[in-house]
């Protein structure tokens, strides 16, 4: 029977995926998985089944948007159960509408496994709580630029407010970004990279607006990495109480 199933493999460290997706990818007799996705999970594959990537790496030719709906819906109708296999969390900026249109337009029925988002767990596992009573309330997950290349409008609006930002896919556009936040007065905001979240790859910078930038460069951060604007960046290496922590921002 063609289907497809769209399963969040998770950050990166192949114990960040769920049990049922797990399952899913046992059951699956195609599997079409992305660059971020941690290749041992596809041990899960069972015999037989067609294994290919899909993903997007640099300097390296990718299929288009396009072509991968295409093998979708081919594969599940000479092969039955297609997987598409994406990392962190497939509606977490991971075009998966787009796949959901193409199979459904085909009259193939389609199911979602969601996952671990790095924009979650890499904050998580470097002891950065997204919010914090007295700190912050809220939180924003944006991407860096849009479809056009530009940056987000959305950069600006989060920029005002005191909620914490992660943005995705944003290394290219650091330094004007950090120039949208000290614009509105936030140079001594702090500021995290966590570069491979959850991997035996991941590095960590850790700085304010103003020096992010140069930090970021000399330690040779890229993509993909998870930036955290925000006061709880501070919590990563706390000493004393949360409400000393207040106090100091209080001061700043």
């Amino acid at each position: 029977m063609a289907y497809l199933s769209l399963l969040g493999a998770g950050p990166g460290d192949p114990e960040l995926i769920t049990l049922k997706a797990v399952n899913v990818i046992r059951q699956a007799d195609v599997i079409l998985y992305d660059a971020l996705v941690n290749e041992s999970l596809l041990s899960y594959a069972k015999p037989g089944a067609v294994v290919r990537f899909v993903g997007k790496r640099y300097g390296c030719h990718s299929l288009s948007q396009q072509e991968i709906n295409h093998l979708i819906v081919s594969y599940a109708r000479s092969h039955g159960h297609v997987v598409r296999l994406k990392g962190g969390d497939p509606f977490v900026f991971g075009r998966a509408t787009e796949e959901i249109a193409a199979a459904k337009g085909a009259g193939i029925p389609v199911q979602v496994v969601p996952g671990i988002s790095s924009a979650l767990a890499g904050p998580a596992g470097q002891m950065i709580p997204l919010t914090s009573r007295g700190i912050t309330e809220s939180f924003w997950v944006t991407t860096g630029t849009t479809l056009t290349g530009e940056i987000s409008a959305d950069i600006d609006l989060a920029a005002r407010s005191s909620a914490t930002i992660i943005i995705l896919m944003a290394m290219s556009k650091l330094e004007a970004i950090m120039d949208i936040f000290a614009g509105y007065g936030k140079s001594n905001l702090p500021v995290a990279i966590i570069q491979n979240s959850s991997t035996d790859r991941e590095k960590v910078v850790t700085g304010t607006v103003k020096d992010i930038v140069f930090k970021a460069q000399h330690a040779g951060m890229s993509n993909p990495a998870v930036i955290v604007v925000g006061k709880v960046v501070d919590l990563k290496d706390m000493t004393g109480t949360v409400q000393q922590l207040i106090d100091r921002h209080e001061e700043r």
